[in-house]
């Protein structure tokens, strides 16, 4: 029986294949906050046609690093689409940060870009427009309906992984090949 109780922030919420909802299917994302009141997280492998450099631009910020000026923006969730949040490596002192754990931290602050444009700020980074957002026992119900699979993040995954591998390595995590599961949930 599956424990729909536990606290799943900072973990991978890993799409099953018959999760056919186009925001969500083949995701996996990391999960910044989880509890009774429901659960925010970021889709980390949907690039977007948008670079950072594009983005700071916008918001009137030089961009003196060419190497994060070339970096995708991901399409973080349909939440707020327009909001950028910059998952990192924790380090660092940002006006709006949560930390999600010892290791990985959320900021939604102009000060983290900032320093990204000059190269400075953290090294590991992925950054996003819009979350995924569920309300108070909407994810419990995805999980126990076959539509989600949880594992354990992995920083290397969110970080060093190409984003079209990161869902089949997500679920690797748990010891599963994905492309061998059918879109049937097995509740009869």
């Amino acid at each position: 029986m599956i424990d729909v109780t536990a606290n799943l922030t900072n973990s991978f919420l890993i799409a099953m294949p018959g999760l056919t909802d186009p925001f969500f299917a083949r995701t996996v994302t990391y999960l910044c906050q989880h509890g009774p009141e429901g659960a925010l997280g970021i889709i980390i492998n949907r690039p977007s046609d948008l670079t950072l450099g594009e983005v700071m631009q916008q918001m009137d910020i030089d961009v003196r690093n060419e190497t994060i000026g070339q970096m995708p923006v991901y399409f973080g969730g349909p939440v707020q689409a327009e909001r950028g949040f910059v998952l990192h490596e924790s380090c660092g002192n940002w006006n709006s940060t949560l930390r999600v754990s010892d290791s990985i931290s959320l900021t939604t602050s102009r000060d983290i870009l900032e320093a990204l444009s000059v190269g400075e700020g953290p090294r590991r980074v992925l950054v996003a427009l819009g979350y995924a957002g569920w309300e108070k026992g909407q994810l419990e119900r995805e999980i126990v309906e076959n539509s989600w699979l949880s594992a354990p993040a992995d920083e290397s995954i969110m970080f060093d992984y190409a984003p079209a591998q990161r869902w089949k390595a997500a679920a690797e995590l748990m010891g599963i090949d994905i492309s061998l599961l059918t879109s049937q949930a097995g509740h009869g």
